[in-house]
């Protein structure tokens, strides 16, 4: 008999951060095909009943795996653990994860995914083996960090058959993960077990902060016929949940006294000193609704022949409403004297206190400035399309081929945006180092005001992320000896990332239509999670209606190129053609591979340099925006990926793996386009950098794993990357145009360069089960990265993405009716990147979950999930030791019924 590929025996599911009620599985898992795993096996039909044995399998897959993989798999619809892939992948060893992508601040929900202490844009995400167009539904990840990574919030847990991991490379898996890659597995209509399923989910979600309850729903139906040669399967999903986060910013980070100011002539021992710059209130709101749904078919026309067609869409509506209630200090400390008794601590005015002052006109000097910004039409959405054919010709050689097609969109129609001048009786504030909200206060503030009016933005953005793609792999099957079968295949795709603001409004009389418009204000326990003193209830806002019909009926829209702006556009066209060769070989106690993977990538890189006040060179085009010269850049890169994996069985228990690889990685796209995004308030922005070369990671992983017991684990890996290229960032000054005044001023522009980096760590796993009913999992990965940087520069040496230690610990207990179980996640302290040129950082945290289930009936179970149980706060610093922003988003619940059929 020839030689195939062993179908290994799991259905798998997590026992990391498990929080569903696990029952027997009705369908038999996927059969996975190469052009829809990245995994190195396949997975035959096995069921699984409960967290016990959905742990054992698990455990039998990664026992059996070829390559150094992590998985989680969801036994029926969204009974993955937690509400969002990304929180069940944390749970995992070497798996980090991150609420925001850009400089939106922390959330409750997580949505990227990083490996192994690197930046998520190194971690590639896949959806059945191919690519998936990325969106976000917030402005700045569309328009300021537009990088690779794929958010998580639409991809919903009800789509997900299994998540896998995979930390150590080879030949035949797409390139683009430098530090590994995650690929999501939907379900397929042949491996349900029974010709007719049917499962649903009907319940709700809690949250505790804005004191809201909205629906969870989501349906499954599968059909197949007796031959088992036609399926047929649907899945959709309506999701609305509530968001309510307390903040703190210091939005303008921290400012210097310079010795020209003219409170230097009156207390010149200030001069050089730093005090905080826009310490402010931040009350965020917003109403996430995602609906959605999947659809696949399957037809085998022959035993050898089987066809699949697979359409999805996920759409997020995330209507959002921020207010941000600040102290003005930059407009009163540089030229107001504090009253006596202010405390200047290592460089840092960390306690002051004001009384009003007025100018040398007479004019009262303001103490508080006050900016509301609704953006009622925000969204997200992506979608795919594809069609494969997977032929096994003969018993020697085996060929699948897909073509496909995906495209992410997200879109601000507008923003609405009121900024306000409020008291001028004087204020003040106190620093309290890093772990604590500053203090502060401002005397007599105006109540519902349009004093000093001011507003901007009202700019309509489009972000469009797509690509088509076709793949062949082939596997020939030896006879016998060592080279048990050959891997090889080739792939091209086409991609696309524009960034389009072509339009936007003139703002006419907003102020007039707001003055004595309705108002809300700031709950009246806002702030309380945070600790510390300073505004927040009772402050008043506009509503965010009365803002938007304000700026609306008020507006004036220009389609005529005259508020295009072409300072934030951009257009990034690669073309990737790939192609492979991978050796599989076997052995006694013995297996492993061995491969090389070419890639040439051309890419054609558009946008708009602002020549501000430069009138030596005549502009391609113009606006209110300024003027601007057409730049193009054509690049190309080619690279010869090798990677080998081995494995050795000392005993049935006792594994050992050894890896090494090269991987690629291409840049953000915000990173090599020259698009400038700025901030009016703080005049600081980002810009691009087309020269940019891809990051080239060297890899080497050695595990060793011991399984001790039934559903037992005890394993330690070691890996090490070395980064070449690898993306950090500088900063220069630019004259741009200020499109709320029109004039040309000087910004602090922070750009990306290319340098070099490396992480070296270590990964610990312990799974013990207790008796028959109770069992314990536990994680740790220590991460130390640094980056290269200049002799005697100021820049951090830190990666993006690096904690230096990452744990969890879970706990369960199940019976043949009762689970539950608790989970305790803790990340250390990172480097988050950039905020208006400032290197900042995000503090350690830990999450604490718990999720109970009840199987009432074989057809019917009843589970509640209680996320952010420990409402933590979220803390950001920036590298000088100086507190930068705090957030808390309250707990979430989860309630319920499932049913299947």
């Amino acid at each position: 008999m020839k030689l195939r590929k062993s179908m290994l025996s799991a259905s798998i599911v997590a026992a990391l951060g498990f929080t569903g009620v696990t029952m027997a599985q009705e369908t038999a898992p996927v059969a996975q095909s190469a052009a829809a795993s990245q995994d190195a096996t396949d997975l035959d039909a096995v069921i699984v009943t409960g967290i016990r044995g959905a742990q054992e399998k698990s455990l039998d897959t990664k026992r059996n795996a070829q390559s150094h993989i992590e998985v989680v798999t969801a036994e029926d619809v969204g009974k993955l653990p937690a509400h969002n892939v990304a929180d069940t992948l944390q749970r995992l060893p070497g798996v980090s994860i991150s609420s925001s992508s850009a400089n939106e601040g922390g959330f409750d929900e997580n949505d990227r995914v990083s490996l192994r202490g690197t930046s998520p844009s190194l971690t590639q995400t896949l959806v059945n083996g191919h690519t998936i167009g990325s969106a976000d539904w917030f402005i700045l990840s569309q328009t300021e960090t537009v990088g690779r990574s794929v958010s998580y919030s639409l991809l919903p847990s009800e789509i997900v058959s299994q998540a896998i991991v995979n930390k150590t490379s080879q030949a035949k898996f797409v390139e683009g993960g430098a530090a590994g890659s995650v690929n999501v597995i939907t379900r397929k209509p042949l491996d349900f077990a029974n010709q007719i399923s049917a499962e649903g989910s009907i319940g709700a979600v809690y949250s505790d902060l804005p004191s809201s309850t909205k629906p969870q729903v989501s349906g499954l139906f599968n059909y197949k016929n007796d031959a088992n040669t036609f399926g047929f399967m649907a899945q959709a999903f309506y999701q609305e949940r509530e968001l309510r986060r307390d903040g703190q910013e210091i939005v303008g980070g921290f400012s210097t006294i310079s010795a020209t100011d003219p409170v230097a002539a009156t207390n010149p021992d200030l001069i050089g000193v730093m005090y905080p710059s826009l310490p402010g209130s931040a009350y965020f709101t917003q109403t996430r609704e995602r609906m959605g749904g999947l659809i696949e078919l399957q037809a085998k026309p022959t035993d050898d022949l089987t066809l699949g067609l697979s359409a999805f869409y996920s759409d997020m509506d995330a209507k959002n409403y921020n207010r941000n209630y600040m102290l003005w200090t930059g407009n009163f400390v540089p030229r107001v004297a504090p009253n006596p008794g202010y405390v200047i601590e290592n460089g840092t005015l960390v306690k002051a206190d004001y009384t009003g002052a007025v100018d040398a006109t007479g004019a009262p000097i303001a103490n508080g400035i006050y900016d509301m910004i609704s953006r009622p039409e925000s969204a997200a959405k992506t979608g795919y399309v594809t069609f494969d054919a997977d032929w096994n010709i003969n018993e020697s050689f085996a060929l699948k081929t897909q073509v496909g097609y995906t495209r992410g969109q997200g879109e601000t129609p507008t923003q609405n945006i009121a900024e306000v001048v409020t008291g001028s009786s004087g204020g003040g504030w106190e620093v309290r180092g890093t772990d604590n909200t500053v203090n502060w206060y401002l005397n007599n503030p105006s109540g519902p005001t349009t004093n000093g009016f001011g507003t901007w933005g009202i700019q309509y953005y489009d972000v469009i992320d797509r690509e088509s793609w076709m793949t062949a792999d082939a596997t020939w099957f030896g006879n016998g000896g060592a080279l048990s079968s050959l891997d090889f295949g080739v792939r091209y795709a086409d991609h696309t990332r524009e960034v389009n603001s072509p339009f936007g409004s003139d703002p006419g009389d907003i102020a007039g239509a707001l003055a004595g418009a309705p108002t809300g204000t700031y709950p009246g326990d806002f702030g309380s999670g945070l600790g510390g003193s300073f505004p927040g209830p009772g402050v008043w806002y506009f509503t965010q209606s009365a803002l938007e019909q304000a700026v609306k009926n008020n507006s004036t829209v220009r389609k005529d190129g005259a508020r295009h702006n072409y300072g934030s556009e951009f257009n990034i066209n690669e073309e990737n053609a790939a192609a492979y060769v991978q050796a599989n070989f076997a052995g006694d106690k013995w297996s492993g591979n061995a491969g090389l993977r070419y890639v040439n990538i051309s890419q054609d890189i558009q946008f708009y340099r602002g020549l501000g006040n430069d009138a030596t060179i005549t502009p391609d085009v113009s606006s209110l925006f300024g003027n601007f010269l057409t730049v193009r850049q054509n690049n190309k890169h080619d690279r010869v990926l090798p990677s080998v994996n081995f494995r050795y069985d000392f005993a049935d228990d006792l594994i050992l793996r050894l890896a090494a690889s090269q991987t690629m990685t291409l840049p953000d796209y915000s990173a090599l386009a020259g698009a400038v995004s700025l901030s009016n308030l703080t005049h600081t922005g980002t810009s691009g950098n087309a020269d940019l070369d891809p990051i080239i990671s060297t890899n080497f992983d050695a595990s060793l794993e011991w399984y001790f017991t039934e559903r037992g684990l005890l394993a330690a890996s070691l890996f090490s990357m070395d980064l070449d290229n690898y993306v950090r960032y500088g900063t220069e000054t630019r004259a741009l145009v200020n499109d709320q005044n029109g004039q040309v001023e000087n910004y602090e522009i922070t750009m990306p360069i290319n340098s070099d980096g490396k992480v070296r760590g270590v990964e610990l796993t312990y799974e013990q089960p207790i008796g028959d009913y109770f069992g314990i999992s536990a994680n740790y990965t220590y991460a130390d990265g640094e980056a290269d940087v200049e002799p005697g520069s100021d820049a951090t040496d830190a990666l993006v993405g690096t904690s230096k230690d990452t744990w969890n610990l879970s706990a369960f207990f199940e019976n043949d009716r009762f689970n539950a179980r608790v989970a305790y996640t803790y990340r250390s302290s990172f480097y988050h990147g950039m905020l208006r040129a400032n290197e900042y950082f995000q503090d350690d945290f830990g999450t604490l979950s718990a999720s109970f289930g009840w199987k009432a009936t074989d057809w019917m179970s009843i589970t509640l999930d209680a996320l952010n149980l420990n409402d933590p706060t979220l803390s950001y610093y920036v590298a000088d030791g100086h507190p930068q922003a705090f957030y808390n988003n309250g707990r979430q619940y989860y309630l319920n019924f499932r049913f299947k059929y």
